[in-house]
């Protein structure tokens, strides 16, 4: 206005200011807090819920034209201890703790940042919450869930054989990249997305709904810690009912017999024939108490780890 031109820093960046890279700490920190808590989350939490798991893949790859194993949940159980130890109800853990880590960590950073682009500080709607939670869903199943339930399930069956192969993680992974090649940790992808992506999205949206439901009309109400586990078991439930057949399909295409499978179609068409609609609901049992167990936990660990980082990280 007065002929002298404006000042302007040399070290200023707006596409930078923008878009995240130079805003406020708070902001540019939620989705990397994500991933730190989200990562020591699902560590905990896989250490608590694992003999459930074990138990729900062992009953979906019981197939009802094959030879069965197992009579129930109960049987299964039992028979394991008998022969393998009370630890044979871990077998396979260590694969599920390498892959659970990364996956709760891409989970909720992938959320967080999600969260952050599409509905800013401020809360977010219903469908929002959807799409966060399904884009957080379908990036944990090609970044880390896929290759971790492929060896997993593979492991869990190797256990069924007379004479098991798999020595340990590192040593079964060796054997089926080496026969397999790197596809045969990448079996099920499809399935897995689908499932993953819907988990999330379900999980996410009643857990958002079940919050704002409490807080009413006061947004920054607390919300207590028993509270948010009790919601996470709702979220968990919700999930379970919502997409267990996408669950068993996706355990067939991943196990050592996925090669009687031309595709997730063909899966679904073969499991239709040969055992009827209600097999798409086998380990719904005890998937259900897995799952409630396990969202229950991760969503109290979660916002406790949250809580904690907005103390001590700014």
């Amino acid at each position: 206005m007065d002929g002298k031109k404006k000042f302007v820093s040399p070290f200023y960046r707006p596409l930078m200011t923008a878009y995240g890279a130079a805003a406020p700490a708070g902001g540019s920190n939620k989705g990397l807090k994500g991933i730190v808590a989200g990562g020591i989350t699902g560590g905990i939490e896989i250490c608590i819920t694992y003999p459930t798991e074990y138990v729900k893949t062992q009953i979906q790859l019981d197939e009802k034209a094959g030879a069965r194993k197992y009579n129930g949940i109960i049987d299964c159980v039992k028979k394991t201890v008998k022969n393998h130890g009370v630890f044979g109800l871990y077998r396979g853990l260590s694969v599920l703790l390498y892959g659970s880590i990364p996956k709760s960590a891409v989970r909720f950073g992938a959320f967080e940042a999600l969260s952050t682009q599409i509905g800013g500080n401020g809360e977010l709607t219903a469908t929002q919450r959807v799409l966060c939670g399904l884009g957080a869903g379908v990036s944990e199943a090609i970044l880390a869930v896929t290759p971790m339930e492929t060896v997993k399930v593979k492991f869990i069956n190797d256990q069924r054989l007379e004479k098991p192969r798999f020595k340990g993680f590192f040593h079964g992974t060796s054997i089926i990249i080496r026969e397999q090649g790197i596809s045969g940790v990448y079996q099920g992808l499809m399935p897995t997305i689908l499932k993953q992506g819907t988990n999330q999205a379900i999980r996410f949206y009643v857990m958002g709904a079940l919050k704002n439901l409490y807080k009413g009309d006061d947004p920054n109400k607390p919300v207590p810690k028993l509270l948010v586990g009790v919601f996470g078991m709702a979220a968990g439930a919700a999930s379970v009912y919502g997409n267990t057949p996408l669950d068993v399909v996706k355990t067939r295409m991943q196990g050592l017999e996925a090669h009687k499978y031309k595709s997730t179609v063909d899966c679904m068409l073969q499991i239709w024939k040969k055992e009827g609609p209600t097999a798409f609901y086998k380990g719904t049992v005890p998937r259900l108490s897995r799952v409630c167990l396990d969202v229950g936990i991760t969503f109290m660990i979660y916002d406790s780890f949250m809580d904690l980082f907005k103390k001590v990280w700014p």
